[in-house]
């Protein structure tokens, strides 16, 4: 077993010099990647909790059978979707990395709409009425008071469905987007050494989601303390 485990220790760091810097272009990729859709899906999921929380009951309607759609199929089901569809009606041509994106952005909105709406709602309905009696607009209210509070309740959330979001890129490299998981099955298919190529890119993985969760905690210890304060 040891023998085993020398010979596989020996593969992995022997890719490692060899391949590092497929593993790092591939590591980078997947930022980027992550990078667009966190900014992306933040700012369309705020507006659908927008919708879903507004009085037009047409807007609630649309986003209850958006986040229905996206909720209940499988995410891979969706960049296949929209991998086939948007070159289709695009009025220009759409590479399969931005098909991708778009995927990824929509089907992570629907998560980031929860969260936000979520904690809009969290939010203590007095401090609506008091706004209100105070002359305040509903845009006002909800900017200058509801989301204030609001964004305290919702940001640990958010910090865990970005992470999610990091690890669902690695879905990308089903279509050859250039991201971590496309670098394993590059370096694989170079040097039939998936097992060796693969423990590689488990462990980036690993480093950093744990790095990304460690700093999230942080944030959320220091959230509550300026609370108590």
């Amino acid at each position: 077993m040891n023998f085993v485990s020398g010979i596989m220790e020996s593969k992995v760091v022997q890719l490692w010099e060899t391949y590092g810097y497929v593993y790092l272009e591939g590591l980078w990729g997947t930022v980027w990647l992550s990078a667009v859709t966190v900014l992306a899906a933040t700012v369309v999921g705020a507006l659908l909790a927008m919708m879903k929380l507004s009085k037009v009951k047409v807007f609630g309607w649309f986003v209850d059978l958006f986040m229905a759609i996206i909720r209940g199929t499988p995410i891979l089901l969706q960049l296949y979707f929209f991998w086939l569809w948007l070159p289709d009606i695009s009025p220009i041509q759409l590479s399969d990395t931005a098909c991708i994106i778009v995927a990824l952005i929509i089907n992570a909105s629907a998560y980031v709409a929860e969260v936000i709406r979520a904690g809009i709602q969290a939010v203590d309905i007095g401090q609506t009425e008091a706004a209100k009696s105070l002359g305040l607009t509903p845009y006002n209210t909800m900017m200058r008071v509801i989301m204030p509070q609001a964004i305290k309740n919702i940001l640990p959330a958010l910090g865990n469905q970005y992470i999610q979001m990091f690890k669902q890129t690695s879905l990308a490299s089903v279509f050859f987007v250039d991201e971590l998981m496309t670098s394993y099955r590059t370096v694989q298919a170079a040097t039939f050494l998936a097992l060796p190529s693969l423990i590689i890119v488990g462990l980036i993985y690993l480093v950093v989601t744990t790095v990304l969760t460690w700093l999230l905690n942080i944030f959320e210890r220091r959230l509550q303390k300026s609370e108590r304060n």
